[in-house]
């Protein structure tokens, strides 16, 4: 057994050491060292038997002399390039997710569901040696992968992970007592279907995130939590990241950005019997039947709604600009002609 948090591995490479290799162009390999270990591309063999026993960081040559970097992966690098049973929560969402809902050691912390892993190893590196993680996820095979996942970035099963295959409304109350749990994340399709007993196993002031994919989801789920009148307003985000290409005087962004993969959600919990003091806002005509309807009006989706004064006034707006624009082309056409 092992400790989440514990340090990687450091020092020179071992056998079994996971191994990121950066080859010619940049390209990336990640491998697992083997004493009869190799590794084959269009551009030659390189033996693992010449990486092990030297420090992190060396550059090593193939068997046609193309050099290779050698470095152990780091916590994104092994997210990013890890077998995957579901999509993977990304190192830029995992980092937020970290601070936004203020994932500390010593937290007990429930995520759901556990995809293939990406995020519990964020959760349980900010949990460290005092906390513990309890991950619930559906699918016995997606919770496989996680495992291995887990297993492989920190040497074992770290003894601060509960893995929990079932849905988390109904095995919750087994593995959390009430008010016991300081932190939640939900990274599922419907997580408004676990408000009610996620509010019951938070602590009072404990934070409950949610990362959903599309408007709809973020606007169902931040209705759900305002009307159980158990938590505060929630606060909804998304992050994107944009690399630079820095090289002497030619700095410029990358052609490519990582741009919209969630939005994330937050709330805290109240305490028993409090009121959060009202917030303002403008009336919403949108409702969530049990059927799921959503009414996407002007008012629903938060734009101003028009008045037809307005909307005359800019009628005429509009007629002058496409009169001017239209004077401007004949004047044009008129010069040329006589040119």
């Amino acid at each position: 057994m092992t400790v989440a948090g514990a340090p990687r591995p450091s020092g020179p490479f071992r056998v079994g050491d996971r191994v990121q290799l950066t080859g010619p162009k940049g390209r990336l390999s990640t491998v697992t060292l083997r004493e009869d270990g190799e590794l084959h591309t269009h551009q030659g063999v390189l033996r693992h038997r010449d990486l092990i026993g030297l420090p992190d960081g060396s550059v090593v040559a193939n068997s046609s002399g193309h050099e290779y970097l050698a470095l152990r992966p780091l916590l994104r690098d092994f997210a990013m390039s890890m077998p995957r049973g579901a999509a993977i929560v990304y190192p830029k969402d995992a980092a937020q997710i970290v601070m936004q809902a203020d994932i500390f050691p010593g937290a007990t912390v429930v995520e759901a569901g556990v995809g293939s892993g990406a995020l519990s190893l964020a959760l349980l590196r900010a949990v460290g040696h005092a906390g513990q993680l309890i991950s619930f996820e559906r699918r016995e095979d997606f919770a496989d992968v996680a495992r291995g996942n887990v297993e492989t970035f920190f040497g074992g099963h770290p003894d601060t992970w509960r893995v929990v295959v079932g849905d988390l409304v109904e095995s919750l109350p087994a593995e959390a007592a009430a008010g016991s749990v300081d932190r939640v994340v939900l990274d599922m399709l419907a997580p408004w279907e676990c408000i009610d007993a996620v509010a019951e196993a938070l602590t009072p002031g404990g934070v409950v995130l949610c990362y959903v994919a599309t408007a709809t989801q973020l606007s169902r789920v931040a209705e759900y939590i305002r009307g159980t009148g158990l938590f505060t307003d929630p606060d909804a985000s998304e992050t994107m990241v944009r690399g630079w290409h820095v090289e002497g005087l030619a700095v410029r962004p990358d052609h490519r950005m990582v741009a919209h993969t969630g939005f994330l959600l937050t709330a805290r919990r109240l305490a028993p019997g409090a009121v959060a003091p009202s917030v303002k806002r403008r009336a919403s005509k949108s409702s969530y039947g049990d059927d799921d309807v959503e009414q996407w009006t002007p008012g629903a989706v938060g734009d101003r709604e028009i008045n037809d004064k307005n909307l005359r006034k800019r009628a005429r707006e509009a007629g002058k600009a496409a009169e001017g624009a239209r004077a401007a082309a004949a004047s044009r056409e008129s010069e040329h002609s006589t040119e």
